[in-house]
């Protein structure tokens, strides 16, 4: 919008520096320009461009159901669907064991949805009371009207503006030394009609927003038990494992032991002959006392 405000007096600089012709002809532009104004602002009060907005927030017995409702409903006003998004979230979940292997997961969840529709402007307030019957009840209903019509009337004018400096430009009567310029002047008259094209739609449709919920619903599940623990073997069966295993243990120990016989060997060799040692250096000294 920025952009928008300041082109306008760099087309007026560009016009004041860039005339060939003397100040009469100008005036003569500065004169259409005025009268375009004058005939601009005429037309403009009497079609006022009113952009129409609405929100709800509402509870519903099925957020599913209701939002295939809305739908319907907006096909057959001649509108659009812009967005819609359903999500449901788990709040709280308790499993209860049934068998060893099976357990009933008792689980509670919120269902909310969220509607982005685009409905003719002059269906609004009877499409909002048709879906406000959809609910249980209505907790915030809100709509909004902004005239846009003198922001229409801004960029028409600057298009104008800008139109007529091209065409003088394209005559060879305005000389504009720059060609950046140009392009400048070229590109805001494209956002100029954009812009007014957007004003146009947002004047025929209105953009509605709806927010809908339902009560937590509970669901049971008869599921497989995702704990592992709860398939452990019974008691006397892994007992009877331990017994197995501690002898498969105590055969792997023997083996080891026997592959380690040599080590062993001389471990025990060596014992002894400090053992002999120790007695033989023991008895010298009393004979040589004797």
């Amino acid at each position: 919008m920025k952009t928008k405000i300041l082109m306008l007096p760099l087309a007026a600089v560009l016009l004041l520096g860039a005339c060939k012709g003397s100040g009469s002809h100008y005036e003569a532009i500065n004169n259409r320009a005025a009268d375009t104004v004058a005939s601009a602002t005429m037309d403009s009060t009497a079609s006022p461009k009113l952009v129409k907005t609405a929100d709800m927030r509402f509870k519903v017995k099925n957020v599913q159901q209701t939002a295939e409702k809305i739908t319907a409903s907006t096909v057959k006003n001649n509108g659009m669907v812009m967005h819609h998004q359903m999500e449901s979230t788990v709040r709280d979940s308790k499993d209860f064991r049934i068998t060893g292997d099976s357990v009933n997961r008792v689980s509670s969840f919120n269902t909310t949805a969220d509607m982005t529709v685009k409905i003719p402007s002059e269906h609004l307030e009877e499409f909002m009371t048709e879906v406000a019957h959809m609910g249980m009840y209505v907790t915030m209903r809100k709509m909004d009207i902004e005239d846009k019509s003198l922001d229409f009337l801004s960029a028409k004018l600057k298009l104008n503006s800008r139109k007529e400096l091209v065409d003088q430009q394209k005559k060879g009567k305005v000389t504009i030394k720059n060609p950046v310029n140009v392009l400048l002047l070229k590109d805001d008259m494209v956002d100029g009609q954009i812009g007014n094209l957007e004003i146009d739609d947002a004047v025929k449709y209105s953009i509605i927003t709806l927010s809908f919920y339902q009560s937590n619903t509970i669901l049971q599940e008869h599921i497989a038990n995702d704990d592992p623990s709860a398939y452990n073997l019974p008691f006397f069966s892994r007992l009877a494992g331990s017994f197995a295993n501690g002898w498969h243990l105590f055969m792997e120990a023997i083996l080891v032991i026997a592959n380690l016989w040599v080590f062993i060997l001389a471990g025990i060799s060596i014992l002894l002959l400090i053992r002999f040692y120790r007695r033989k250096y023991s008895i010298l000294p009393d004979t040589i006392k004797s």
